[in-house]
């Protein structure tokens, strides 16, 4: 394999696009397990570089910006909050780059929401006056372009703490441009780096205490939500892309039969339920103690936690929220971690953090449908909303978002084609389809597909999240994002005929019952068919399906 150069297919591509859909996933799915995406060398070096530039830039900005101050210095850690999330709300940090599928150019971002005419979601049009339509306007450009300039003013600022005026002018404008667009309001991390943010409109006394419970809900929200049968599959994947781990023997022992047997075996279930467990004993560990052997030796498990997840190169490619989360322990419990409860004292605060950490993701795991898997805290429990979109071949239907639709990008096959044979496209693409059907939702959305049309060798079947991406600007496995709310805003431009575009949407697993509801939509007949399918059926399962139909229940 070449620095540029993709890992060859293990088939003769001729043959193998002569297959029925699922058979060929089969070998792409059963080479995953060995190799992961196959990614070529010089892309990894390019998120290294990304991250590098990301940490470098981003420290000289800070230290020059405030005097040269200690690393420990409050307004460090203020502005490293602020730092991160101007990274990510331009596109240059999650959802970037070829990992993401994402080749010409390599970011979305400002690229989109700096552009009048390109596709918005606002999150409640129906409800709140003043959002209503999908095309974005200069006045959601001057929120956007307002957003960047109160996060700049904010990290060129001196003193020993951000001004909380400042903090919450940029917080204001951060939560108006969400209630027009839900997409860069996500992609700032908002969550994390909004909630942080809401620390510093408080007295300098609480921040280290405050931080330190946000950190805290975050581990143990997203520990929370990996409790369930979703889970094991994500780390056997993840496990699996790992670039430094290049032991055949070692991935094959993840899975319980390969090749022919993809469920994930009992070391893949073990390695995945450690993981957990960790998450929910250091982070506690560190909440107790103040000080001592016993912290130092959780605040370097939980490093050693997020180096982990940094050097797997996950598909969504979190890197810079790892490095920050590192930082943040580092800060925050290594050098802060014997300040005593009793310095966070303003009960305003306390019900903020109560409802924002706790309150939004109880509610997001108990009704998924009304809150995004970020502030619900599922970042790697495999219990994530997505879609898969049919586009007729015949009708040249996915051509039409690139002819009818305002956006930076083309769409994810147009762009391969300038680097790669269309043969090589095929199977590219398909690759993000085999990543998808090695997760237990992925076994669903198969199966769903072959009820959603008559015959699915008419279509060309694509990830929604390769949709979002370049109708968008931004993906990063919120199914949320290219559901039926996208594909009646594609439809209000490309005017679809009826049979044209079909799209399954999966909706995320409430905590509280084993199965998960699906529909299908057609883009210009609306909803065809709605039901359930449960969990347990998905967990059995071979991605490929070995030819049998899924079964599904109807509401």
């Amino acid at each position: 394999m070449g620095l540029l150069d993709p890992a060859p297919p293990p088939f003769e591509v001729a043959e193998w696009r002569r297959l029925p859909h699922l058979e060929r996933i089969k070998p792409l799915a059963q080479d995953w397990a060995l190799n992961g995406f196959g990614t070529p060398v010089a892309v990894y070096f390019l998120y290294v570089f990304k991250v590098l530039a990301y940490a470098g830039f981003g420290a000289l900005l800070i230290f020059a910006t405030s005097g040269w101050p200690p690393w420990t210095a409050p307004i460090v850690f203020e502005k490293s909050v602020i730092w991160t999330m101007l990274w990510e709300v331009l596109g240059l940090g999650a959802g970037s780059l070829p990992l993401t599928l994402r080749f010409s150019p390599m970011v979305g971002g400002f690229l989109y929401w700096l552009r009048p005419g390109t596709t918005r979601l606002p999150p409640w049009p129906e409800r709140l006056p003043g959002t209503r339509g999908t095309t974005r306007t200069w006045l959601d450009v001057a929120l956007y372009g307002a957003l960047l300039a109160a996060m700049v003013f904010l990290l060129l600022s001196g003193g020993e703490r951000l001004d909380p005026a400042a903090v919450g002018a940029m917080l204001a404008i951060l939560a108006a441009l969400g209630l027009r667009d839900k997409v860069p309001f996500l992609a700032a991390r908002a969550e994390i780096y909004g909630t942080l943010a809401l620390v510093f409109l408080f007295p300098l006394t609480n921040l280290a205490i405050a931080a330190q419970l946000v950190f805290f809900c975050i581990w143990w929200g997203a520990a929370s939500s990996k409790l369930n049968r979703h889970f094991p599959f994500v780390v056997t994947v993840m496990i699996s892309n790992t670039p430094w781990n290049r032991s055949r023997a070692m991935k094959r022992r993840l899975y319980t039969r390969h090749p022919e047997d993809l469920l994930p075996s009992r070391m893949g279930a073990a390695v995945a339920h450690l993981g957990t467990v960790m998450e929910f004993t250091l982070p506690l560990v560190l909440i107790l103690t103040s000080g001592g052997i016993v912290q130092t030796l959780a605040v370097a498990g939980m490093v050693i936690f997020h180096a982990h997840i940094l050097s797997t190169f996950p598909l969504a490619v979190p890197l810079e929220w790892n490095v920050f989360m590192i930082f943040g322990v580092l800060f925050l419990f290594g050098h802060y971690g014997s300040v005593p409860f009793s310095t966070i004292d303003d009960p305003l605060l306390l019900v903020i953090l109560a409802l924002v950490c706790v309150g939004l993701p109880v509610l997001g795991n108990l009704r998924p449908d009304l809150v995004s898997f970020l502030p619900s805290m599922r970042y790697y429990a495999g219990n994530w909303a997505t879609s898969q979109w049919l586009f007729r071949r015949d009708t040249g239907s996915e051509a039409k978002l690139d002819r009818d639709l305002v956006k930076a990008a083309p769409t994810v096959g147009v762009q391969l084609e300038k680097f790669y044979e269309p043969e090589l496209v095929d199977v590219l693409l398909y690759k993000g389809l085999a990543f998808r059907s090695m997760h237990s939702h992925g076994r669903a959305l198969n199966g769903l597909t072959a009820r959603a049309v008559d015959d699915i060798e008419d279509y060309d079947v694509r990830e929604g999240e390769l949709v979002a991406g370049v109708v968008l600007g931004y993906n990063f496995g919120d199914g949320h994002f290219h559901d039926e709310r996208l594909l009646a805003a594609v439809q209000e431009r490309c005017r679809f005929a009826p049979g044209e575009v079909r799209v399954v949407t999966l909706e995320s697993q409430p905590a509280q019952v084993q199965r998960q509801r699906y529909r299908i939509w057609d883009a210009a007949e609306g909803l065809v068919e709605e039901g359930y399918v449960d969990v347990a059926e998905m967990a059995k399962r071979q991605p490929w399906l070995d030819g049998e139909p899924f079964p599904v229940a109807s509401s």
